[in-house]
């Protein structure tokens, strides 16, 4: 029978504030620059969701997936090779099939739903993954409580893979909730991670529905905010244009100004430094007025040297900024 595993020492990491795809490739980069065990992960739980019985953590499968060398190298989500062969099952027996999972994939879920079942919370869990799949950078899930992002839209309130996968966020933005936020907390690994970190990077995750989700977390944006240690951001929108996901509806939403120097001001009192791609150079003044350093560099992870030579920008940077 399973046990819990010791969680390993959390303390004088980087710390690097993770979403889903770009956070999965931002560390990707990061660990083939650094000892990957100096690399802690706080992985954004807003977005899970429960199917088939099953819970499900998007975000934490895919940074755990990439990091293992098991993603699909083109979607940046569920596991190479996959087949799909349970959808098609569970879509005869009438089931709804918009959530794609594959078959290996569903491991993930199905023994993740069964050590919950078993008294185990969600760092018990990812840890136990990651050493099962041979990964040393720590993951650290946001919280153990249930928090789960919903999009407001003119039709009524959606969860947000309702929006974003069944409905390919197609509805207009009205409003962003995270239910049970009120009562949820950051874990105790989470805020000692924070508290001891030798620098903290943001991701270029969705500053909302990724990030915003942590930073919501009582203490969480208080602590960052707090840290004395370089702190920076990497912005995920180039050109005006997100990488990825809904973050320009969003902006828009929120009557933020879609550009970096829009994702600059979301983050401006939490971070010493933004990094911003070449394509955006013009901004680094308006962003500078900000307060903020800025660092100008090529922040499209398009294969390993890509994803290695911004790991190593970045570390740079933070290094300048100590």
């Amino acid at each position: 029978m399973l046990t819990p595993p010791l969680i390993p020492d959390i303390t004088h990491k980087t710390v690097v504030f993770s979403g889903g795809v770009g956070a999965a490739r931002f560390l990707e980069g990061l660990i083939q620059v650094v000892p990957d065990d100096t690399v802690c992960a706080l992985v954004n739980t807003g977005d899970d969701i429960e199917m088939h019985g099953l819970h499900i953590s998007p975000d934490i499968d895919i940074v755990l997936c990439t990091l293992a060398g098991l993603i699909h190298p083109t979607q940046g989500w569920g596991v190479v090779d996959d087949t799909d062969h349970c959808m098609h099952m569970l879509g005869k027996l009438g089931a709804p099939t918009w959530f794609m999972l594959g078959d290996k994939d569903m491991a993930f879920h199905i023994q993740r739903s069964a050590l919950l079942g078993a008294g185990w919370h969600a760092t018990h869990i990812a840890e136990h993954f990651r050493r099962s799949l041979g990964v040393t950078a720590i993951l650290l899930p946001m919280t153990h409580d249930h928090v789960h992002t919903h999009i407001v839209t003119p039709t009524g309130t959606l969860h947000f893979q309702e929006y974003l996968v069944r409905d390919r966020a197609r509805a207009e933005i009205r409003g962003i909730e995270y239910h049970g936020m009120a009562t949820a907390q950051p874990t105790a690994y989470v805020m000692d991670a924070l508290r001891t970190a030798t620098g903290i990077i943001i991701a270029p995750s969705n500053p909302f529905v990724s990030v915003g989700t942590i930073l919501a977390l009582p203490g969480v944006r208080h602590q960052l905010m707090q840290a004395t240690v370089p702190r920076i951001a990497i912005s995920p929108i180039v050109g005006g244009a997100a990488i990825k996901g809904p973050a320009v509806a969003m902006l828009h939403h929120a009557g933020v100004e879609v550009s970096a120097y829009g994702i600059a001001s979301i983050y401006r009192e939490c971070i010493d430094g933004m990094v911003i791609d070449d394509v955006d150079a013009a901004l680094a003044p308006r962003i500078a007025a900000l307060g903020l350093k800025v660092c100008v560099t090529d922040t499209i992870m398009r294969d390993s040297a890509t994803k290695q030579q911004l790991a190593t920008t970045c570390l740079k940077f933070m290094a300048e900024l100590q």
